[in-house]
């Protein structure tokens, strides 16, 4: 039934303002939780991402640079959340907190941190955050793990905050049972403050309107939300499109199957097929983050225009086999689940990709997520990540991108500050020329980072590669991109618990570039010698990949404006169908 609208009449214009207003005040608590926060994770790396909830715990819009799949994943944490805390017993200054993987959003760092905002005595929306904390114990490594339990602190869902008073005895165990608690009780209230300063925006925002509440302005945008996307949905053509997909995986590779049936205004995307959850590696994923992960592509083809609320994601259906890689069951591990659930997209594009058209994409380098933490006299106790990525995928009629976050909003830790807080140099940081995957539309470049360890003592190093073995895989006769590789003084890993960092080691990443879209033999020859000149390929590349000699270009006409290069010729010598 259609609420009664109260002073908000159906102008879309009018809906876009307010609508936008809401995006803005969530953009001002990110910047507060950017500029309050403690660990290079959530102010440098930016993991985490802020929402505005209504009062059932739907999702009504995000900051515009929070990773998209917090967005699906805390509607179903907050209505967890409300579940074991009913409405009606909240109170002001009360906040809720849990990090349960199953709950949450797959593994113990990422954080849930919901607070009520009451107006004329009711709740009447929830800011929440989503962080991803500096350390929550268990063991020190990263993707080794035998069950949940050895990974760090579970949280069921408690009271952070009881009437705006802390919570002493969970502060406490959640203190007590870190490695940096000055970082990470530091964040958490940094978050709880933002939230305060949403709280303010939201109240002026409903004084302003003279709303009550929100029912009527939700109602809206997810109504009309799904009404669009549904609208796209059905223009595409009803049929099963089906894909499999080996991929790293930890020591054994790893199978992802999807089968995705588009009827009419819904889509059911079904992973039976897929591998089963494993104990010998901490990268299964809870059933939560395969479903968050699973809407980012469709959002993203279909309306991505649209600011993300739960509207968008109620025609797409979601299943995974109980006991599969993408639904495990309490206590498997799941600390590295991103090792698996940033392929999710690749899976589905694979599948869908005839129909998505020009916003298909092929597969990317991923993340690469580095950590370095210890003791050392001039920086005391320290917790230093880096999230790089490799390149990103070609699309239809686009090359691929130099690496750059996906599939989520991540940024890298600047070189200066990660030097500045551990006791790490930074050798090098540069593209990686011939690492894309070539075809009409090649991928983007990979990358390569090397650290060293510059102090008298050692401390912990943690590395988290991807396609190391399996590359990301090109569409539509487009070459994969090459793998990546990590390199620990010189020798080639293939395992990586956590690494003992001596002083004067090296860790070197090569991360992985994206994959090519469309036949190679369809690049014209103009756009190989224009990433022969931007560094992007090399000579031996542009002959390996393309079949095209350029040993007449010289070095001086590489370095001269492309445009000025087009008007002097010298193309080289096109041997691609020779």
């Amino acid at each position: 039934m259609t609420p009664k609208l109260h002073r908000l009449g159906t102008d879309p214009i009018e809906l876009e303002i307010q609508w936008q207003r809401l995006i803005s005040i969530m953009d001002e608590v990110d910047n507060a939780t950017v500029k309050t926060s403690f660990s290079t994770i959530v102010s440098e790396s930016r993991d985490f991402a802020c929402i505005l909830l209504n009062h059932e715990g739907a999702s009504l819009c995000q900051s515009s640079f929070s990773p998209p799949d917090f967005c699906v994943s805390i509607t179903r944490t907050s209505r967890s959340l409300l579940r074991h805390f009913s409405i009606e017993s909240l109170q002001e200054g009360d906040v809720l907190i849990t990090n349960d993987p199953w709950l949450g959003d797959g593994h113990l760092p990422d954080y849930f941190v919901i607070t009520p905002v009451f107006w004329l005595g009711k709740v009447v929306a929830f800011m929440g955050t989503v962080a991803h904390l500096a350390d929550v114990g268990g063991h020190s490594g990263d993707i080794e793990a035998p069950d949940v339990f050895t990974e760090g602190v579970r949280i069921p869902p408690a009271k952070l905050y009881i009437a705006g008073r802390e919570n002493e005895l969970l502060f406490e165990i959640i203190g007590q049972n870190c490695r940096v608690p000055d970082l990470v009780l530091g964040d958490l209230r940094a978050m709880v403050g933002t939230h305060q300063v949403g709280a303010r925006r939201l109240e002026e925002f409903l004084a302003d309107y003279d709303l009550r509440d929100l029912v009527a302005l939700s109602w809206e945008i997810h109504e009309r939300s799904e009404a669009l996307i549904r609208r796209r949905i059905a223009a595409l053509p009803d049929g099963a499109f089906e894909f499999g997909l080996d991929i790293d995986g930890y020591i054994d590779i790893v199978h992802l199957h999807a089968t995705v049936e588009i009827r009419g205004s819904d889509i059911y995307v079904d992973y039976a097929g897929t591998s089963p959850q494993t104990e010998g590696a901490a990268i299964n994923c809870t059933f939560n983050t395969t479903r968050s992960s699973t809407m980012y592509p469709f959002k993203c083809a279909l309306a991505p225009a649209i600011p993300n609320n739960e509207g968008l994601f109620r025609p797409i259906h979601v299943s995974a086999p109980e006991g599969s890689i993408l639904n495990c069951t309490f206590p498997h591990p799941v600390q590295a689940r991103a090792k698996t659930t940033n392929n999710i997209n690749q899976v589905l594009f694979g599948a869908v990709w005839p129909v998505l058209g020009e916003h298909a994409q092929a597969g990317s380098g991923s993340i690469w997520p580095f950590s370095v933490s210890g003791e050392v006299e001039g920086y005391g106790t320290f917790s230093v990540h880096v999230l790089p990525h490799g390149g990103r995928g070609a699309m239809r009629d686009l090359d691929g991108l130099v690496p750059i976050a996906f599939p989520h909003n991540s940024s890298v830790t600047p070189v200066e500050v990660m030097e500045t807080q551990a006791p790490v140099l930074v050798l090098h940081k540069a593209l990686l020329p011939d690492s894309a995957g070539a075809g009409r539309h090649r991928g983007g470049v990979g990358q390569v980072m090397a650290f060293k360890n510059i102090a008298d003592v050692s401390f912990s190093a943690r590395v988290r590669p991807d396609k190391i073995f399996c590359p990301p895989p090109g569409i539509d006769g487009g070459q994969p991109g090459r793998t990546g590789e990590v390199r620990f003084n010189g020798e080639v890993l293939t395992r990586f618990p956590i690494l003992t960092f001596e002083p004067g080691d090296e860790i070197e990443m090569r991360m992985p570039g994206g994959a090519g879209f469309g036949p190679v033999g369809d690049r014209r020859p103009r756009q190989v010698l224009e990433d022969l000149r931007l560094g992007y390929i090399t000579r031996l590349g542009a002959e390996h990949d393309y079949g095209l000699l350029v040993d007449a270009v010289d070095d001086d006409w590489l370095s001269r404006p492309f445009d000025r290069q087009l008007e002097g010729g010298g193309e080289g010598q096109d041997r691609s169908k020779e």
